[in-house]
């Protein structure tokens, strides 16, 4: 019965390529050129809905591996041999998933190169029926009735029992369970964590992520396995959240933290930059520089770019999801969404005091950062109408005009005229800084952090690092014709 269904369900995923593929062949050209954008878009509706199969092919191989190594390790403690019709079911499995994802690539890419090999062509009815007819077999969970958009809320969480501080927090403060879906992903097969997520009942959907095998690992790596865990369970619960359940907007939140008043409005008032100004690819609750005595607690209201991924509370789109998927790493992941390779000179936006803040001590970092750093982060207290202000100064077009001009035409000042106050002229000024030494050794004397990730300061725009000291704005700043990161300064 089970070899039956799989059968089944490939062929019905083969049989729905074939003729969407003989479908999307049968247009008849009239060459009009203002077509050119909505075959454009039919295209790319079809490109991310390949994409959204071939993940969901890579979770059914990954669940026949699972059932594989679950098999081996029956065979091992029983020492019986599996039946030889079950070892060649499993193979013909990942055969038939290997082979259906590299005929559906194919032929995507063999379409969308004969489209841009020809002047514009209208498509037929037939084919424009086929294409949305797939664009809408998986419903998304975009908007409410209204127009307002929905955003799940994923909380990961492993083995902490205090993950309830956490979610009473997200619960109480939510304005509304229907936009904002909370989706607790947990990873380590922790009773005890599991039963404080179960007392929530319908107030969340609690999942589990099935995978507890051990993980291979370098060697010299064997004492960071908890970051690979986490690499994996993060994968898992992004496919459940974005593919599975169909949500096209999450805010990922980790079980060990608090969350300020505004949270949610935080949110809300800059999902609209996100969803539209293609140089965004994040909004982040977290300020790394937010400590209390480095930030103006007088204008809760001031958001800023930066170039530097922040995390611990943090937005994101499907679409950058199905991007990041197919190459998600082993271990260290947020490490790597830091590099130009996935970056690729995107920013987020970041606030001038942090949204969340971590009481997460114990962890797999043992605890890096949290004595000399991070419990010192200033949790906003006010609450910031967001979603009734102007934000269109955070895009790019607007932003780096503004920015470039505010920084270098601050008055330079040194560190300790900056400490002693002795500064005549008025707004803010500016420290130079010209080499990865240099930034380093002011940092430590400001009490800001003072590394880099692929050579971006954390905070840093445009390698300016901003921050508020004995009442300054302070533009911690690389020369004016400073013209991108160096990599090595990591």
């Amino acid at each position: 019965m089970r070899n039956r269904s799989v059968s089944i369900i490939f062929g019905s995923l083969v049989l729905w390529a074939v003729a969407t593929y003989f479908l999307f062949l049968d247009q008849q050209s009239v060459g009009k050129d203002q077509d050119k954008d909505k075959l454009s878009n039919q295209i790319s509706r079809l490109e991310k809905q390949v994409k959204q199969q071939i993940i969901i092919n890579q979770e059914l191989l990954e669940g026949i591996n699972e059932s594989k190594r679950r098999k081996k390790e029956h065979e091992k403690s029983n020492a019986v041999p599996l039946p030889i019709d079950e070892i060649k079911t499993d193979k013909y499995k990942k055969h038939e998933v290997d082979k259906f994802e590299s005929i559906l690539l194919q032929k995507i890419e063999n379409e969308i190169d004969q489209r841009k090999s020809k002047n514009a062509q209208k498509p037929t009815h037939d084919t424009i029926l086929s294409t949305e007819a797939i664009h809408e077999s998986t419903t998304l969970r975009q908007k409410l009735p209204d127009g307002s958009p929905i955003i799940a809320i994923l909380v990961v969480s492993c083995n902490r029992i205090t993950v309830d501080r956490c979610l009473d927090q997200l619960i109480k403060l939510r304005p509304s369970k229907e936009q904002f879906p909370i989706v607790v992903s947990q990873d380590c097969d922790h009773r005890q964590t599991a039963d404080v997520i179960a007392r929530y009942g319908n107030q969340l959907l609690h999942i589990k992520q099935p995978d507890q095998s051990d993980i291979e690992i370098p060697p010299k790596e064997k004492k960071f396995r908890g970051y690979f865990k986490i690499a994996r369970h993060y994968k898992w619960a992004l496919n459940q959240v974005f593919v599975k359940l169909g949500y096209s907007t999450a805010i990922i939140v980790e079980d060990d933290l608090d969350i300020a008043p505004d949270f949610y409005e935080y949110f809300l008032g800059t999902y609209p930059l996100l969803v539209n100004d293609s140089s965004l690819w994040c909004v982040s609750a977290w300020n790394d520089n937010g400590k209390a005595g480095l930030v103006d607690e007088h204008a809760p209201y001031l958001l800023y770019r930066t170039d530097f991924f922040p995390g611990l509370g943090w937005m994101l789109t499907r679409d950058l999801w199905l991007e990041l998927a197919s190459k998600w790493p082993k271990s260290y992941w947020d490490d790597w969404i830091r590099q130009p390779e996935q970056r690729k000179n995107r920013a987020c936006i970041r606030p001038e005091i942090s949204r969340t803040r971590t009481f997460g001590k114990l962890g797999v970092s043992n605890g890096l950062f949290f004595e000399k750093h991070l419990k010192y982060i200033k949790l906003n207290e006010q609450f910031v109408p967001f979603t009734k202000m102007n934000l269109s100064y955070l895009l790019k077009d607007n932003y780096d005009i503004a920015f470039v001009n505010q920084v270098y035409q601050s008055t330079v000042v040194s560190y300790s005229e900056l400490k002693s106050g002795n500064i005549v002229a008025p707004g803010s000024v500016r420290i130079p800084y010209y080499t990865r030494q240099s930034f380093k050794n002011t940092t430590k004397l400001l009490g800001l952090m003072d590394d880099f990730r692929s050579g971006v300061p954390r905070s840093g725009y445009r390698g300016v690092v901003t921050f508020f000291y004995n009442g300054r704005r302070v533009h911690l700043a690389p020369s004016a014709n400073w013209s991108g990161y160096d990599i090595t300064w990591s």
